[in-house]
């Protein structure tokens, strides 16, 4: 039975049609049914520029309303009848088996899912390495005082969520399971603010492969394999990350462009060249699952392109056969039964 997803057709910067083209290649090439939700008359015009479309399973959910990236959370809950809503609501009531979003990441909170946290996942040069993301934990904002511990005691679950996660779709396999570090300024355990000064001593009394504070150069280095950063430190190297990434293709491209000596030599190595380009180009992970809550939710960039649509379709119906949530919570019921973290 194929995949149900269902794609939020008016997240991205450019919406509907980076949507509809990822669609459209995704059900090409990985047979899975798409549910492409929003205004069904806008929707409708770009889908019909295809006409390829009308022979694979694609179809259009109404949504009359969608939000904006400028939204805030008080009109967020008040478009009960948002894409992003709609969407959600379908696999909450089992009409998909996934939901794809480009859209507002507060949209997901403002829906109720504060504890939700990010993992996203990147290639290094032995290991892949996920990221799951703290700052969307509880709403946190960079500097908490009085709430740091609560904060630091659901990052305890976020990071569970990411070591699950890493162990599930990269199939990484150690003796002690995923290395998981926290990311820091020093790998020192009083470096850091007061967040993550407390995240580190609740972390390492968990039932986890905990490798203490790494720094940002350790981010690919294979030391770590599901990082937690605090603050906002997890979109900003994720950000920071792609920007190089881009950086050294570009300039890669201009030096083998220089000469007729070297143009003959890229010419020889084309394919290890393409499949360079391949680990380097964020589009290929598609999007990262936002962990913590109940049913798949993939997001990706405001900014993406039909191949990081359908990529991030790719991830949801894998997220979805892996049975990566019921893994996830087998998993957190096994560390919360082995720890007992005072809150207050």
């Amino acid at each position: 039975m194929p995949s149900v997803i269902a794609l939020d057709a008016m997240g991205s910067d450019r919406a509907p049609k980076p949507e509809i083209e990822g669609a459209i290649l995704a059900s090409r090439q990985y047979g899975v049914r798409v549910l492409l939700v929003g205004p069904e008359a806008e929707v409708k015009a770009e889908l019909d520029r295809h006409p390829s479309a009308a022979r694979l399973p694609i179809e259009i959910a109404h949504a009359s309303e969608h939000i904006t990236m400028e939204d805030k959370v008080e009109a967020i809950r008040a478009k009960r009848d948002s894409s992003m809503r709609v969407g959600l609501r379908m696999v909450r009531e089992g009409q998909a088996h996934g939901f794809v979003t480009a859209g507002n990441t507060g949209g997901r909170h403002g829906h109720g899912e504060s504890r939700a946290g990010g993992g996203s996942g990147r290639g290094s040069s032995s290991a892949g390495c996920s990221i799951s993301d703290c700052a969307w934990a509880g709403g946190h904002v960079a500097g908490c005082r009085g709430q740091c511990r609560l904060h630091c005691a659901e990052s305890r679950t976020i990071c569970g969520h990411g070591e699950v996660y890493f162990r599930a779709m990269f199939g990484r396999r150690h003796a002690s399971g995923p290395r998981v570090g926290l990311l820091s300024i020093g790998e020192e355990e009083t470096k850091g603010n007061e967040l993550t000064r407390e995240a580190f001593l609740l972390l390492k009394q968990l039932p986890l492969n905990f490798v203490g504070n790494v720094e940002g150069r350790d981010l690919y280095n294979g030391m770590s394999t599901s990082l937690l950063p605090t603050d906002l430190w997890g979109t900003s190297a994720l950000k920071i990350s792609e920007g190089v990434a881009n950086l050294v293709r570009t300039a890669l491209k201009e030096s083998l462009k220089a000469t007729i000596t070297r143009q003959v030599g890229a010419l020889l190595s084309r394919s290890a060249f393409t499949d360079f380009k391949k680990r380097l180009d964020h589009t290929e992970y598609g999007g990262a699952p936002l962990l913590g809550v109940k049913g798949v939710c993939i997001i990706t960039h405001g900014s993406s392109n039909a191949n990081a649509m359908k990529n991030a379709v790719r991830v949801a119906a894998e997220f979805s056969k892996r049975k990566i949530n019921e893994s996830i919570e087998q998993r957190l019921a096994a560390v919360r039964s082995a720890t007992v973290v005072d809150t207050v």
